[in-house]
């Protein structure tokens, strides 16, 4: 390991990582909420912390290897945890267990919650968490990756261990700060088209930014414990609807729209056209259901309110207009489904991603051939082009573990007192970064025991790592010369 390196490079981050203490110090300034020197004092502990790692080992130039990159990713999603929770530990007074839950939440764009009376939180405190989301969604990842080169140590080693999905080679750009700088810019100019036009939908500017920021990092925060249903107006839902879908889409793929000014290439994306497809058909499944058990008969109604949870859940955003664990026969299932399933690969979103699920449904039906036909050869192919056998191993090894992953985590989660309802829930709502679960959890983790969100904590980092990354950290292998 290269240790120097790897703290030079956390200190570094942090010290980078306090400057967001600044934006909601202002905006308590500006509110007059009395929070600005809980911001001040979080700015002054979390650069402090920076300085302290990065000054012993500042002239270090060690080159960051793969396996590094992994720890340092980890930690970083760890130490940022800790350092978001501090405001949330001064300001509402949560404890600690509930302040690392939050601001892990946060930073993992999952939007599980133990806040309750938002409404009449401080905005600046508000402001801080649709923050943290934002960050988490791409801002950090878009962030890390562009100083690493700077620092001289090996850049593509923290894009493998950072970037979501199996096609991690299919890159914008081969220097990867060019690559970084571009998806900041996507993600930069979606959020700001997304606030206009949630202002223009009637929130007020404060909502439209703090729901902006939270709508592209598919991250499900609001300033209200209504969520969207506070506002009950279709316009916001349909601004809400639009942006999720962007966010769960390829960033890289947004930059190839724009730069051709050919938004056919979403069509002719083999993952984007499925993730529509599922979003189109589990949307009429669960509307038709609606209208005909007689839950909402009013089938424009029905449309409307699947549409917007179908959207949020398969985005992993986990807006709520209505309580979907209150509908009746299967929808709830359904809906557990798509938000395992999850977003497309190089998005925001959480869930096995929509490539992976396409990849194996692919693998499938080679297989049912080949029992028809054993002499046959039929590469499974992606776009007309056959997909490499380790890529194939890797969609298997991943969705293993991700089963096996949230098998038990359910089991650990009823251990910890859940039934089963609640603990599959839980583990749907953490590892999936949905955010909102079933039963006890369908609408936040108030009250439930400590292990459950710790095991929560560990289920969100698992999921926004992508497994992979973080389990490679507990093999004996890792750590061996």
């Amino acid at each position: 390991m290269k240790w120097a390196a790897i703290q030079q490079l956390i200190g570094l981050l942090l010290m980078m990582f306090s400057v967001t203490a600044l934006p909601p110090a202002m905006v308590a300034l500006i509110a007059g909420d009395g929070q600005v020197v809980i911001f001040l004092l979080t700015f002054a502990l979390t650069a402090m912390t920076g300085v302290a790692l990065w000054l012993p080992v500042r002239g270090d130039r060690g080159e960051l290897r793969t396996r590094d990159g992994f720890l340092v990713v980890a930690l970083f999603w760890s130490v940022l945890g800790v350092f978001g929770a501090i405001p949330f530990m001064l300001g509402p007074h949560l404890g600690f267990t509930d302040a690392i839950f939050e601001a892990v939440s946060g930073f993992t764009t999952t939007g599980a919650t133990v806040m309750t009376g938002l409404d009449n939180m401080p905005p600046s405190v508000l402001y801080h968490r649709q923050q943290l989301q934002w960050l988490g969604g791409l801002g950090v990842i878009v962030l890390a990756v562009a100083l690493i080169p700077m620092l001289g140590v090996g850049g593509m080693a923290l894009y493998r261990a950072e970037t979501p999905g199996p096609m991690k080679d299919d890159k914008i750009s081969p220097r990867i700060m060019h690559t970084a700088r571009t998806l900041w810019y996507v993600y930069l100019w979606l959020t700001v088209a997304c606030a206009v036009c949630y202002w223009l939908a009637g929130m007020s500017a404060f909502d439209a930014v703090a729901h902006a920021f939270s709508t592209i990092a598919t991250g499900g925060y609001s300033t209200h414990d209504a969520s969207l249903a506070y506002y009950d107006s279709v316009a916001v839902e349909m601004v809400a609807n639009v942006f999720m879908l962007l966010g769960g889409i390829n960033f890289a793929l947004h930059f190839f729209v724009w730069r051709y000014r050919s938004p056919r290439r979403y069509l002719q994306d083999t993952e984007t056209r499925a993730y529509l497809g599922i979003v189109a058909v589990a949307t009429l499944v669960i509307a038709v259901t609606l209208v005909v058990t007689g839950a909402i008969p009013n089938g424009g109604e029905a449309l409307r309110h699947a549409l917007l949870q179908v959207i949020s859940v398969i985005t992993t955003t986990g807006f709520t207009t209505t309580g979907f664990n209150d509908w009746p026969v299967y929808i709830p299932l359904v809906i557990a489904a798509v938000g395992f399933i999850g977003g497309c690969a190089g998005s925001t979103a959480g869930g096995m991603k929509v490539i992976r699920i396409v990849l194996l449904y692919k693998q499938g039906t080679r297989e049912t051939f080949r029992l028809i036909h054993p002499r046959a050869t039929q590469p499974v192919k992606l776009g007309g082009k056959p997909v490499a056998e380790n890529v194939m191993n890797s969609v298997w090894g991943f969705y293993t573990l991700y089963v096996l992953s949230s098998l038990v985590l359910t089991g650990l989660m009823m251990a910890a007192g859940l039934d089963l309802e609640s603990a599959f829930g839980a583990v749907m709502a953490t590892i999936n970064l949905v955010g909102p679960g079933l039963g006890e959890v369908a609408s936040n983790f108030k009250g439930m025991p400590e292990m459950v969100k710790w095991l929560g904590i560990f289920a969100m980092l698992l999921g926004r790592l992508e497994v992979f990354t973080l389990m490679v950290l507990f093999t004996p292998a890792f750590w061996r010369h």
